[in-house]
């Protein structure tokens, strides 16, 4: 286990609930979880722009094989309905530059936080809250399932891919644990202060650099907030 880890730095974030990261080349895309609503940023926070989406309750983002994913986590509870809400658990894929619907792949009955494009496999990693797993499927291709890494702590989140292995955020315990991709072993682990940021979302940048997002949103288990939205990265 890592000693205890502290937040490097943090840069302004754009949305009130910032749930979901992603770097793509040197644009960080923000879910934010009380509108929906995608934005962009640069690495110090500088808005670039920002689109609606029909994600509901949204959570992850990732960028892949020339789409914008998201994690549509069911029912919301942060704004009104609106008429494309199905109040259905799924990964949507997203036209990239409009944020407009090409396909919507239901999951079934778990909820869903993180996902994360893996560029090597061409393929989609997502955490399944029940069962507590990290899935792969293959989005471009059926969506057919290839494999499941169990966790045995809770509330699974961001995900962020870092060599053979793939961090994943369980925000209740507030820590990031490593997996190996192939055996689902822990292989590190980062432990965040008592007065550090829950850890929502996760993305790696080009450098290597972990960026962490605090949606500072309880949700309907009334999990820990600490009173203020945050994005900023963390030294692994």
């Amino acid at each position: 286990m890592r000693a205890t880890s502290r937040v490097a730095s943090e840069i302004p974030t754009p949305v009130a609930n910032p749930n979901g990261l992603q770097w793509a080349d040197d644009e960080l895309f923000i879910m934010d979880q009380e509108t929906d609503d995608v934005a962009v940023v640069d690495d110090e926070g500088h808005l670039l722009r920002r689109y609606e989406t029909p994600t509901e309750n949204g959570s992850g983002i990732t960028v892949g094989a020339g789409y914008l994913w998201t994690a549509s986590n069911g029912t919301t509870t942060a704004r009104p309905y609106k008429d494309t809400d199905t109040h259905v658990s799924a990964v949507l894929q997203l036209d990239l530059d409009s944020g407009e619907l090409v396909t919507r792949h239901p999951i079934g009955d778990t909820g869903i936080h993180g996902i994360e494009w893996d560029h090597d496999r061409n393929m989609l990693w997502y955490t399944a809250t029940g069962p507590k797993e990290i899935v792969l499927v293959d989005a471009l291709n059926g969506f057919r399932e290839q494999r499941r890494i169990p966790c045995e702590l809770v509330r699974l989140h961001g995900l962020a891919i870092d060599g053979e292995g793939i961090w994943c955020a369980h925000t209740t315990d507030n820590v990031i644990v490593h997996y190996d991709l192939e055996t689902g072993d822990e292989l590190d682990r980062i432990t965040m202060s008592a007065e550090d940021p829950f850890v929502h979302g996760l993305s790696m940048d080009e450098d290597g650099t972990l960026w962490f997002a605090d949606a500072n949103f309880a949700g309907k288990n009334h999990t820990g907030v600490r009173g203020r939205p945050a994005i900023g990265t963390i030294s692994v």
